[in-house]
């Protein structure tokens, strides 16, 4: 029961793996968008760029442990 349930939350496929990396995307951007009305100007901008690479890292990393584990 539990082995059916954990494997829900695995990512087996590369098209998998982009759906994650698109909604993990998605939400750096709406949390950039907060940074940018909490801090105007520079600080909110410097922000908003660190969220979406923190996913690039992410993604470049969860399309890493994919091809290591098919390749």
């Amino acid at each position: 029961m539990w082995r059916k349930f954990r494997n829900l939350f695995i990512i087996k496929t590369k098209f998998e793996a982009f759906l994650v990396i698109y909604g993990l995307g998605l939400g750096a951007v709406e949390r950039g968008i907060h940074y940018l009305d909490q801090y105007p100007g520079w600080g909110g901008w410097m922000l908003f760029f660190a969220c979406p690479i923190a996913v690039f890292m992410a993604g470049a990393r969860i399309l890493d442990s994919l091809e290591r584990e098919h390749g």
